[in-house]
């Protein structure tokens, strides 16, 4: 199989929503492989608190992350990590790494720390963060549908 890049999105593409689309059931049965929305990947892509990375080969995307800066004035400035998935049936080995890497230079130029939840499920993700470093935080996440 062909090498692979990660890339910071920078236009948009039918093609590069199709692409990350398919990747999210990876994620969570909740999802379905529909392309992301043109406005919702437009609006990250051209937003300079936000950021949509792509793990590509010539052929097709492979991986994904989307990064976002959440500002509080009591919490300051923050990464929040949303949609990291590598395609576990692309073959290619390191996937996840080149992402988080080129995560960890993004928050770096934001001056921000990372931060993220992930499912209890995800056990091989779990593992995958903590041998990078990461720490499981005392908290609960609430939600309210509005």
């Amino acid at each position: 199989m062909s090498e692979f890049h990660v890339e910071r999105l920078t236009t948009y593409s039918p093609e590069d929503a199709a692409g990350i689309g398919q990747l999210m059931p990876q994620l969570s049965k909740s999802f379905s492989n529909e392309p992301i929305p043109e406005e919702l990947l437009r609006t990250i892509i051209e937003s300079p608190h936000h950021e949509q990375l792509v793990a590509r080969t010539p052929e097709k995307i492979i991986g994904a992350a989307t990064l976002s800066i959440i500002l509080g004035s009591g919490a300051g400035k923050k990464a929040w990590l949303e949609d990291f998935v590598s395609d576990k049936n692309s073959g290619m080995r390191g996937v996840g790494q080149a992402l988080w890497d080129e995560m960890l230079i993004w928050c770096s130029e934001k001056d921000a720390d990372l931060h993220f939840t992930s499912r209890s499920s995800r056990e091989d993700a779990h593992a995958f963060y903590l041998k990078q470093g990461a720490v499981i935080r005392d908290t609960t996440v609430f939600r309210k549908e509005v």
